[in-house]
Parts: structure tokens; sequence; C-alpha cells
């Protein structure tokens, strides 16, 4: 499945309603879908708000199979800003809510959720690629 969407914050149910039709077809099971709209959700929302300096952009994305019903790969690419999440180091969660700075938290979490994360900036893109195995 491929898609086109304005980096608008409510286009996110259209992304995880197309991903979810996806995701049945492939009998993901329920924790999987769980944690695949909450990255979902966490990662466009960074785009929308981040990668066109509050402008509205375009997202594309990508959902594929893994062979042998392995799981799924979900690719997110923008022409925003070049920003790689996996760059910064992981919050420090053993801090209380009020000591820890603000930020970082949603791709920990994603980090956390997901078997793989892959970021690459080529061809004036932002491409960053999640992975469940189910």
């Amino acid at each position: 499945m491929q898609l086109e969407l304005d980096t608008n914050i409510e286009n996110v149910d259209i992304l995880t309603e197309a991903t979810n039709e996806v995701l049945a077809d492939l009998g993901c099971p329920k924790k999987s879908v769980i944690q695949i709209d909450i990255a979902l959700d966490e990662l466009f929302s960074n785009i929308s708000h981040y990668a066109y300096g509050g402008a509205v952009g375009k997202a594309y994305v990508c959902v594929e199979a893994l062979p042998n019903n392995g799981g799924v790969s979900i690719t997110l690419e923008d022409e925003g800003v070049p920003f790689d999440p996996l760059s910064h180091e992981d919050p420090d969660v053993t801090l209380g809510v009020q000591e820890r700075s603000i930020g970082g938290l949603g791709i920990f979490l994603v980090r956390r959720t997901m078997d793989d994360m892959y970021y690459e900036y080529a061809d004036g893109r932002n491409k960053l690629t999640i992975v469940k195995r189910f």
C-alpha cells in the first residue's frame, strides 16, 4: 500500500485506517496493531509538526508485508528539514516527570515497540522505516 498525505495532523486517522486494513489482511495480532498505530501516530505527528516548519507539506507512506507472512515494514518519507530521530539519545526515564527534559519520549516508545528502525536522508527526503515482526 502506498499513500501520499498532506501533513495535516488530522490525516493520521487516514494513515492508521489504511494501514490497519493491510494489517488485518496479514493476520496481524491485536497487540502489534496497537503498537503500530501508536508508532504511526507519533511519527506522522512529528512530520506534521516539525518537518516543514509549521507549513503543510507531503508525507509519503509505503506499507509492505515481510516475506513468509513474517510481519510488516512501514516507510514514512517527507521532503522537510533533515532530521534523524535515531541519532538522539533516549530520555532518562528513571527521572521524575518534572525532572525530564521535554521531547524524545515518543521516539523512545517507537524504538521499544518496533523490532527494527532505519533512517536515511537521500535525494532531499527523510526516510524512516519501522519493522514489526509477528
